[in-house]
């Protein structure tokens, strides 16, 4: 009786001798390190001929959840796998989506987020290749950074600030960007500075959020702390935001000097949920949700859409940003299936305001199947999660490959707009790894 005996050795089978079996081989190209943002090339060599084997890809977030992806490739005659050419044939995704495995990371339980915000802990992904009896054959791991070498990254509590300031390396001086999240991440600010960016991560709303009134004055307070940093060229200060960020980010064009650009993504045209105030006066009314219009789904999560008033509604005009009145460049950004409200209506008003005020100083991008959380490239599309002012899950929304996509191209965008309108220089220092 014969028994085949195989050992392991760094992802490589052997057999009982020690001798390989398969010279099966997983490379991450141009390296297994890289930034947040930048693609990689996965290759596969040693195979048999037309083989056929799964890729895997699995990591874990900030807050100890696993995330899984998988997908079958048939190796070509000369037994390699090149995820920039060849085609899915089944799993996580099917056809050729040369970042797929990245795209498509998924927990066991639903509505999951993958929280990746903390800039100083790298995106760490495992990539495996498997026989189709399950046996790993090769493994590599991709580290990916969210901030490059000789990026400064200094906590800020000053006065009623509370973020996180990433500077680049090099004397600049460098344009400034005001980023509002929701809740505090670094992911985008820090991946904005090493473009050439100093960028100041601030949320919108602390763990403990004080919901009786928000002061557009804490955030002009933002504003001038970047402007007083030495390194800061002497244009104005961008803004980017998303989501409840978006109707601070237009209230900071409309009411407080030195806003130069604003980037709003998937957000509304009026003031949502809080009362705004600016200089001890209440400056725009709450736009309110109306819960008896939740939509539930099978997946137990709620489709918030059409729960959001319309700011268009005669009761609901003070709650509009007056955006007519500012000086700054936008770019607005919706997307079709934001399943959260409805950015394309709101984009579409916007738009329509400023041109019935003979105002050109914006421009316009709409993702049709894409969904609310745009985010920077190539991390886990999240169709569903918690949310973090309701407290029950939702529907984000989004064709995931679409998704993607609109990802990618909004990333360049997002850069080449903020260059022009706050004077950055593009061959100045970025940061590299």
């Amino acid at each position: 009786m014969s028994m085949d005996i195989c050992l392991w050795l760094n992802g490589v089978k052997l057999s009982a001798s020690g001798s390989m079996s398969a010279q099966v081989r997983l490379r991450l190209l141009p390296s297994a390190r890289c930034l947040f943002d930048e693609p990689v090339q996965v290759t596969v060599a040693g195979l048999r001929s037309k083989q056929v084997v799964t890729l895997r890809a699995r990591s874990t977030d900030e807050r100890g959840v696993a995330f899984n992806s998988s997908a079958s490739y048939r190796a070509d005659g000369r037994g390699e796998i090149d995820l920039n050419r060849d085609a899915s044939l089944s799993g996580s995704y099917v056809g050729v989506e040369p970042m797929g495995l990245l795209r498509s990371l998924k927990a066991d339980a639903l509505h999951k987020y993958f929280y990746k915000n903390r800039a100083l802990e790298p995106f760490m992904v495992n990539f495996s290749v498997h026989e189709e009896e399950g046996g790993m054959l090769a493994e590599a791991t991709n580290e990916r950074r969210l901030i490059g070498d000789g990026v400064r990254r200094v906590p800020v509590k000053e006065g009623n600030i509370q973020g996180v300031l990433f500077t680049p390396p090099g004397e600049g001086p460098f344009p400034a960007v005001l980023d509002l999240c929701t809740f505090m991440s670094e992911k985008r600010a820090s991946l904005l500075a090493n473009k050439g960016f100093i960028v100041l991560a601030l949320p919108v709303f602390t763990d403990k959020p004080k919901l009786e009134r928000m002061n557009l004055d804490d955030f002009e307070e933002a504003v001038q702390f970047l402007q007083n940093q030495s390194k800061v060229s002497r244009k104005g200060v961008g803004v980017i935001s998303r989501s409840k960020g978006g109707d601070i980010a237009l209230s900071l064009a409309a009411f407080v000097p030195g806003v130069e650009a604003v980037v709003w993504i998937n957000g509304c045209s009026a003031n949502v949920g809080i009362p705004l105030y600016y200089k001890h006066h209440q400056i725009l009314s709450p736009l309110m949700f109306d819960f008896t219009k939740v939509i539930p789904s099978e997946s137990g999560a709620n489709i918030i859409k059409q729960a959001v008033e319309n700011p268009l509604a005669e009761e609901n005009k003070g709650s509009v940003v007056p955006i007519e009145r500012a000086g700054a460049h936008f770019l607005f950004v919706a997307s079709e299936d934001d399943l959260n409200w409805d950015s394309k209506d709101y984009l579409d008003d916007m738009v329509a305001r400023l041109k019935r005020h003979q105002k050109k100083n914006f421009e316009s991008v709409i993702y049709p199947a894409a969904g609310h959380l745009l985010e920077p490239p190539y991390g886990p599309h999240c169709p569903s999660a918690l949310h973090g002012m309701l407290r029950f899950p939702v529907m984000w929304g989004g064709e995931p490959q679409a998704h993607a996509a609109a990802e990618l191209h909004l990333w360049k965008k997002i850069q080449d707009f903020l260059r022009t309108h706050l004077s950055c220089n593009p061959a100045q220092t970025k940061s590299k790894l």
